[in-house]
């Protein structure tokens, strides 16, 4: 493994140490509180579908903020600059918009336990055993991102050696999953998420006076990177050279289209919070309230991301001594004092449980529902099937223990993510999409297209990117090509298939199409759901409004 520099070691004493045991201590406790509720399989893998919205907004948002997102984001900032912010505002807001409105209806209506699930519906068998093989096999290796940013971290800032800390934290994942199940995942990620926030406000406030406030830092930027740097748009001109390597085209459908909308509608990590809301209503509002949230985190993990590259001249080169990845880490022991220094450290604990979480909490239900119970033991009774979730749990989690490994070729993690996700999670969006809005694509059309989609981002990226037959500046504006490549070989192969396959009858299509309805849909508001600062549609338009606005100040 590549590890953080060695001279990040944190001087931790026995206040930081206090306050890391405390929060174990309450997330086991939250585990054993959660173990009460669970009665069916439904309870285990959903909640029982009983949860309120803020409570499944903020998990939302915190399975997303995974130790992954606070390290790989500040390390694309401290690689990129200001153009981090285009992960936000046009690589996510609009996708979980999207989702509220448009797609939690068809999910939440068709009672679907799992995003697979949907297209075993729409489509065909093939197609859901293909998109729950790659699902499951994608949330082991994102768990194992996750894995291999705690244990570099640990490392280098508390001494723990690698495997301690894997064990250690994998342990209380395990425990409180496989206790309380889904509940217990949600509201752990919930007290997960204000710690997260407690870690990382100090070192951005304290980040930004130590180097002059905004003005001295966009200043020190603008001399030693050039003014790109600091703007979200400027030098993104197609045929111009910027720090990311890409254009404001591939920006706009690489990033803003196809990787987000693949993520944010299709991840079921994410989508599974939404499901697990006690109805519809709030199943359309929980990602409508993380996108609030997610406007304004950019700058808690992008400002450090900056910081840092001030701090230390050529930071992430070979010659500063510093990796992309160590620039929360360096900020973390250069400015903080003992006390917020143990909140720290427990909030990067925290991320990483919640990222690690979400998807092992994802690849059980998956695994058991999607693969497990459909095609190798079926038909037996309910309380054998929330055993088989818990012991899959434990196998998710050691697997976990082996992918990683992988993640250790890549200097910024988030690179190895965004790949990830090209390779995954597109392919499934374009079928997603055809297949909900075009009616005549036919019931074998979802395996072919997946098939393709995910066979032309891997090719894109290992044959034509890593072979230099393309020439693309960087991993990630690679990311955004092969994400292209994998949406439209998806997409034409889907057309095509069903232009000379039988299409699905139009009875069997009734919750699954756009301009169909099912029973589900029907649901009346529940009481105080009508008022209208609960309104999808209002917090859907508003979030898009105010992460347009925020691109402002960054773009003149």
């Amino acid at each position: 493994m590549q590890n953080l520099a060695a001279e990040l070691r944190l001087p931790t004493d026995w206040l930081d140490y206090t306050i890391l045991a405390v929060y174990f201590v309450v997330v086991l406790g939250i585990g054993f509180a959660a173990r009460r509720s669970v009665r069916t399989s439904l309870d285990f893998f959903l909640s029982g579908r009983s949860l309120p919205a803020w409570v499944t907004g903020l998990a939302f948002i915190a399975a997303n903020l995974g130790a992954t997102e606070i390290l790989g984001m500040a390390a694309n900032s401290a690689q990129y600059g200001v153009y981090t912010t285009h992960w936000y505002w046009i690589g996510a807001i609009p996708a979980m918009v999207f989702l509220g409105l448009v797609m939690m209806p068809f999910y939440y209506g068709s009672k679907v336990r799992s995003v697979p699930e949907f297209l075993l519906l729409r489509f065909d068998r093939g197609a859901h055993l293909l998109s729950s093989i790659l699902f499951a096999f994608a949330a082991i290796l994102i768990a194992g991102v996750n894995l291999y940013a705690l244990a570099i971290v640990v490392e280098a800032l508390l001494g723990w050696p690698e495997w301690v800390s894997i064990v250690v934290a994998g342990f209380f994942v395990l425990a409180y999953i496989t206790l309380g199940g889904l509940s217990s995942a949600i509201y752990n990620e919930v007290l997960q998420f204000f710690v997260i926030l407690a870690a990382l406000i100090p070192i951005t406030v304290l980040g930004l006076k130590k180097v002059g406030g905004w003005d001295g830092l966009s200043d020190s930027l603008t001399a030693s990177k050039g003014p790109d740097f600091v703007t979200a748009w400027d030098g993104t001109g197609i045929g111009n050279d910027n720090p990311l390597g890409a254009n404001w085209l591939t920006i706009v459908l690489g990033l803003g289209f196809v990787l987000s909308f693949g993520y944010w509608t299709t991840n079921f990590a994410e989508v599974q919070r939404a499901l697990s809301a006690k109805n519809l209503s709030a199943a359309q509002r929980t990602p409508l309230i993380a996108a609030y949230p997610k406007i304004f985190i950019v700058f808690l993990v992008m400002i450090p991301g900056l910081v840092a590259a001030v701090l230390v001249p050529g930071f992430g080169t070979a010659e500063s001594g510093y990796q992309y990845n160590d620039a929360i880490p360096y900020l973390m022991q250069d400015l903080l004092p003992n006390g917020v220094l143990g909140i720290a450290v427990t909030g990067l604990l925290a991320a990483f449980m919640a990222g690690m979480a979400a998807n092992v909490s994802s690849f059980n239900t998956v695994f058991t529902n999607d693969i497990w119970a459909k095609y190798a033991v079926r038909d037996r009774e309910d309380e054998y099937y929330v055993r088989f979730g818990r012991f899959i749990t434990a196998i998710g989690v050691l697997a976990s223990i082996g992918t990683a490994f992988l993640a250790s070729s890549f200097s910024n993690i988030m690179s190895y993510l965004q790949t990830l996700f090209s390779f995954f999670n597109v392919p499934m969006f374009v079928v997603f999409i055809i297949g909900m809005f075009w009616r005549r694509a036919s019931m074998m059309s979802g395996f072919w297209g997946l098939l393709a989609g995910t066979t032309a981002a891997m090719v894109n990226y290992f044959v034509l990117y890593k072979q230099d037959v393309l020439d693309i500046p960087t991993d990630q504006g690679a990311n955004f090509v092969s994400a292209i490549a994998g949406f439209v070989a998806g997409a034409v192969v889907m057309v095509a298939v069903s232009l000379f396959t039988a299409p699905k009858p139009e009875e069997d299509l009734q919750g699954l199409v756009y301009g169909t309805r099912s029973p589900g849909m029907e649901e009346p508001p529940a009481e105080g759901d009508d008022a209208w600062y609960r309104r999808p549609a209002l917090l859907g338009w508003g979030a898009i409004v105010l992460a347009a606005a925020c691109y402002i100040p960054f773009s003149f």
